[in-house]
């Protein structure tokens, strides 16, 4: 028997440092999203220059270079870590012969590639097909090329050779589709807080440990690698916590930085799960020397999706790999853990329970045939767990917080009934 063992492309990365962003942590990061991919990274190139050459992004001499580097190694791909346009690919491509993709594209291969649950399919097709359509002339035979390598993932050939306006009308009836996942979604997220059930988010930086941690917390057997993105579909498991409550616990999409806003925007309904949470623990790896920018990444993304009124629980994750303390972040109220050691667990779990949103409990009421309203609110905010119409009013049984209740105090029918007290 012979096996056929897939051979990993060898890959120059490029990189112009016009000064927007730190180039060599973007490149290092650009390293781990090709090992993600499958891929060898090779060399790298970078070029210092105010601004992309419009034809070939590198000047012309760095271009040559470029080429004359792919020629000479025989690599296979060349991935730069910015977007490039149609003319850019066309032109470098035809100077060095070997395929060169953008940052965008590879990031998007490995969501194609690591998509599982139809939701997440979905949204790596309307992001790849948003990308292509503004991109469609130039592309000429770049078109029917697709189908092997890193960045060729996806639709498939015959969706991408066919022309705008059935694209668009492609886009359409994705949206379509996700509306209706992300309406059924709301509607077990509306019987979650009707039940009183409490969510709890793992959000943050991609590979920070957020997989290994669900794995510790619930046993989930979610898929846990060291690599990049290694979960793209959230996975909710239940979680019970010191005190006896159970929440549930939710893994997210990782983020990365400068994450193209394409995706950002077709996995918005899988990050608005967080969005939804009534706690997050924004999680990182707090061996990484950018850690802090990694927690400010996710944070500023939370507040972007409306978050700001949340707790949040800083969690520094594989405190165990910290050989420094001071180079570590000093961040309020972190909670320091090894998820895959299980250290710090019972810390983290108590920082939970500290943040838990407003107790619940239960009440019966009768609420005169006047206080429709309040009935309506109850069924709204609170959980009615049963109802029936007698002939002094609706009299139900409901799950309220202290807020809720206070609004209907009067009505309860054990305070009605209890002795008054001598004054």
């Amino acid at each position: 028997m012979v096996e056929n063992e897939e051979k990993a492309e060898r890959v120059l990365l490029a990189a112009l440092d016009t000064g927007e962003y730190e180039v060599e942590s973007s490149l290092s990061e650009l390293s781990e999203l090709v090992k993600t991919a499958g891929g060898s990274p090779e060399f790298e190139l970078v070029q210092k220059r105010p601004s992309p050459d419009t034809a070939t992004c590198f000047g012309s001499g760095m271009a040559e270079e470029l080429a004359q580097l792919v020629l000479r190694e025989e690599l296979d791909l060349v991935v730069f870590d910015r977007e490039l346009s149609p003319t850019q690919i066309r032109n470098l491509e035809k100077l060095c012969g070997a395929r060169v993709i953008d940052r965008t594209t590879l990031i998007l291969d490995i969501f194609a590639k690591r998509a599982q649950s139809r939701e997440g399919k979905l949204q790596v097709e309307l992001a790849q097909l948003r990308y292509l359509l503004p991109r469609l002339s130039g592309r000429g035979t770049a078109l029917s090329r697709l189908g092997a390598g890193i960045g060729t993932r996806g639709p498939g050939e015959t969706k991408l050779e066919t022309d705008r306006r059935h694209i668009r009308r492609r886009i359409g009836n994705l949206k379509a589709q996700l509306e209706e996942v992300k309406a059924s979604r709301e509607v077990i997220e509306k019987h979650r807080k009707k039940a009183g059930t409490v969510t709890v988010a793992l959000v943050g930086y991609t590979n920070a440990g957020k997989s290994t941690l669900m794995n510790q917390l619930t046993g989930a057997g979610v898929l846990a690698e060291d690599k990049l993105f290694a979960t793209l579909d959230p996975t909710a498991r239940a979680l019970k916590l010191p005190g006896g409550k159970t929440v549930m616990l939710i893994d997210t999409v990782g983020l990365v930085r400068r994450l193209p806003h394409h995706l950002v925007e077709a996995f918005r309904s899988t990050l608005e799960q967080a969005a939804t949470a009534d706690i997050l623990l924004n999680i990182c790896d707090a061996s990484s020397p950018e850690a802090g920018e990694h927690l400010e990444v996710t944070r500023e993304l939370l507040e972007s999706l409306g978050c700001k009124d949340r707790p949040v629980i800083p969690v520094l994750n594989k405190w165990d790999a910290v050989t420094d303390d001071s180079l570590a972040p000093r961040i309020p109220g972190a909670v320091r853990i090894s998820a895959l050691k299980g250290e710090g667990i019972e810390a983290l779990l108590q920082a939970v329970e500290n943040d838990l949103p407003e107790k619940t409990f239960e009440v019966r009421l009768l609420l005169p045939f006047s206080k429709g309203g309040l009935a309506a609110r109850l069924r709204e905010e609170g959980a009615v767990l049963s109802e029936e119409y007698v002939e002094d009013g609706l009299k139900l049984t409901a799950q309220v917080g202290e807020r809720l209740y206070g609004l209907v105090r009067e009505y309860d029918t054990a305070r009605q009934s209890a002795p008054k007290e001598d004054h």
